[in-house]
Order: C-alpha cells, then structure tokens, then sequence
C-alpha cells in the first residue's frame, strides 16, 4: 500500500463497492476448520517476526526475516532462492517456486521490511490487548507474510496441488519504493496468470468492513534546486542573491499545480537552505512527494514544472526542478475486479461483508506486478489492522480465520480453471 511512506488514504477516499455477489458455494466446512485451527500458529509466528526488527536499511534484520521465511516455505516442499537486490541496502529477496499439477501459474507476494528504526522494540514491544496484537510492523505486512505461509500450510495439508506453479516472493525493500526488488517482481509476474498481493486492509471500526483493493498510486520524487549568490547578510545583504527566498516562491506558486493534472498529486515535503545564521545564502533546496494514477503523469507534472518555475521573484537566481519516477500506479482491470467480487463472495460464504476499496494515496508492489498487464492483480489480502508506520501498529485477530478462509478459497477456486 508506496512510496518510501506506504500509508493508506483516509477511508473517505474508499469507493466501498458492497455489490451483492452470489456466493460460490456453501461454505468449505473442511477449510475452515483448518483455519481455526491454524490461528494459534499464525499468532505464535506473528510474535516471532515481530521480534524480529527488520527495516528497511536493517540488513541483519533482513537476513534473519530473510532466514525464517525460506525455512518456512522450504519447510512447505518449495525450492528457494535468495537473490539480490539490485539497489539499495543489499539484502536479499526470498523467492520460493512450488511445482503442481494443474494449469495455472499463481503467485503471492508481501514485504519484510517495515518503516521502523532499529531500537523500535524497546518503546514500541509486541503486546496483546483483547483481540488486538500491537508490534512494528505486525500489519504492514508481516501480517501478509503469515497469511501466506499458513495458508499455504492448510492448502499442502489437504494436498492440493491444483495449479501449475505457485511462486512467492517475500521483498525487503518495499517501504523504500522497491528499488532493488521491483524490476524482478514485475519480471515475475508476467510468467503468471495471477498475481495476490498481501498487503494489509483496514480493520473494523476504522472502516466498515475489510476489504480488497483495486488501486493505488504510484509514486515519485520531486527536486527542486536554486543557485544564488552569497554575501554578508548584515553589510552588503543587497550584493547577494537569495537563494532561500526564491526557493520559497516557486513552492507556493507550484504548491497547486497537480491540481491542474488530473491523476496526479505533489506535496513538497522537505527543504534545505543555508549553513550560518550572517550570510545570504547560495543555495536551497526542496523535495516533494508525488503520486500518481495516470501512466504519463511524471512527463505532465516535469513539463508544468518547467514552465511554471519560469517566473523568478529574485532576479539572477537559477531554478530547476526534476521529477525522478518510483513504483508505477497500479489500477487493476476488468478480470481484476472480477476477482475481487468473487472474494466478497467467498467471505459471504462464512457470513461476512467484504468490502472493494477503489483507490489509495498509498503505493504497493501491486503496481509493479500489474506493470505489463499479463497477469491479473488484486491487492490486500494481508491481515486486517490499522495504524502502519504509528507508535501503534496493530492487527485484529478476529481476522485471522476468514483471510485464511478468504485466500485458501481463492487459490482453490483459481487453480479449478482451464
């Protein structure tokens, strides 16, 4: 759900489609029993992730998430694979490849990395309170990582091996964008037909009902650079150029410019200028947060830019602006929404509303999965919880069972076709 800040969008901005869908079928008795029965299992390997701080530039908290999932889907009878990623921290992507015998190529991906500092445990610990478990993290998404992990547990229990070939890709880096891991998701995907993305979905009573999600913004990076000229600012401030205060009227005149774009949203969000207190300063410097909708909203918003910064309030100053493109937006297509609705069906089997959330201000690996358009993409199958990247970070456990229901059911349903 990304630029490096991966936070959902208010839920004013959810389309909540509870269309009603007839069921599949009778509830599959067999499958959710298995899911009561695995939820002290799915709990007990919450703890343990949790305990495992592991950021997203925490390259030993990566290896050891790193560790514990490949034991897990080794464990499981798939072959693994570490792989590299191409930038950023160096640690290692966690690929694991089940061969079966039916006809569908399925996969199933989620992050190891969370948002958090190395130290966050000693303020922020794994603690349960009634149905609520709190820990960094624990939602975003290592939820989405045991969802898939007990999943597959309940499925290999029962013996199903209805599919071609089932991959699952665990990366640690998608809260810094993907940077190193996105090319070899999107690589990945198109060999499947299907691709379920597990990140989390909001938890009752934050929204009215869980959900699955069928957009979200991609991302990018806004640079905004001023040249000027120093000078003494108590004896000649008049011979300077400042750079600083050019900087501060082409943020407010380009604060609103997305507006002017439909599919896209910019928000300068940092900025620098000056180093001592009595000097004009040369230069400054600010950067944005951008999302976007629309497959050419960074070559839209770099050609407003360059007009707008035109106009100059300090004369002899130089600006430029750049806009750098991160993860793709993601909005699935009609055989996307097909799927999500026959979620909400499979959830109306066990008498439960599923909700479809449109859109998100956030940003996820989804986008790079539906990057091509080969494989169909639905997004949120994590665990349901609330309060990613906060001090209070959690999941609701009363969740467990039916996204355990809710995910065996898809695959089953999904490896049943031709």
């Amino acid at each position: 759900m990304k630029s490096a800040i991966k936070q959902l969008a208010s839920i004013s901005l959810f389309a909540l489609a509870l269309a009603a869908s007839p069921a599949l079928a009778a509830a599959d008795e067999k499958l959710r029993a298995a899911a009561e029965q695995a939820k002290p299992a799915v709990i007990d390997s919450l703890h343990e992730m949790v305990l495992i701080e592991s950021g997203s530039a925490d390259v030993e908290g990566l290896k050891k998430m790193a560790d514990f999932t490949e034991a897990r889907l080794k464990a499981l009878g798939a072959k693994t694979e570490r792989r590299k990623t191409t930038h950023g921290a160096g640690a290692d992507m966690v690929i694991g490849t089940f061969e079966g015998t039916g006809t569908k190529k399925l996969m199933l991906i989620a992050h190891m990395d969370t948002v958090y500092e190395h130290g966050i445990l000693a303020s922020q610990p794994y603690k349960v309170d009634g149905v609520r478990i709190y820990g960094p993290g624990i939602a975003d998404d290592k939820g989405g990582i045991a969802v898939i992990l007990h999943s597959l547990k309940i499925l290999n229990d029962a013996g199903w091996r209805d599919y071609a070939k089932l991959t699952v890709a665990f990366n640690p880096d998608e809260e810094v964008g993907s940077i190193g891991s996105g090319e070899t998701i999107s690589e990945l995907a198109d060999q499947h037909d299907v691709v379920l993305s597990c990140e989390p979905t909001v938890a009752p009573p934050v929204a009215r009902n869980e959900s699955l999600l069928l957009g979200a913004s991609g991302t990018a990076i806004g640079t905004m650079e001023v040249k000027g000229k120093a000078s003494h600012a108590g004896a000649a401030p008049q011979l300077g150029r400042n750079a600083l205060l050019e900087l501060a009227h082409q943020l407010l005149q380009t604060q609103d410019i997305a507006k002017t774009i439909p599919g896209t949203q910019l928000n300068w969000t940092t900025a620098k200028a000056g180093t001592v207190r009595n000097q004009i300063p040369e230069s400054a410097s600010a950067g944005a947060d951008i999302r976007l909708t629309i497959p050419d909203g960074v070559q839209k918003l770099q050609a407003a830019l360059d007009e707008k910064i035109k106009t100059r309030l300090i004369p002899d100053t130089e600006v430029s602006v750049k806009v750098v493109a991160g993860r793709p937006p993601f909005v699935a297509d009609d055989r996307g929404r097909a799927l999500a609705r026959e979620g909400q069906a499979i959830y109306g089997e066990i008498d439960r509303q599923l909700a479809i959330a449109e859109m998100t201000g956030g940003a996820t690996d989804a986008g790079y999965a539906a990057r091509s358009g080969k494989a169909i993409v639905v997004e949120s199958f994590g665990l349901a919880g609330w309060g990613y990247h906060a001090r209070d970070e959690y999941i609701d456990t009363d969740s467990i069972v039916p996204r355990l229901y809710l995910m065996t059911r898809m695959l089953t349903e999904l490896g049943k076709r031709k």
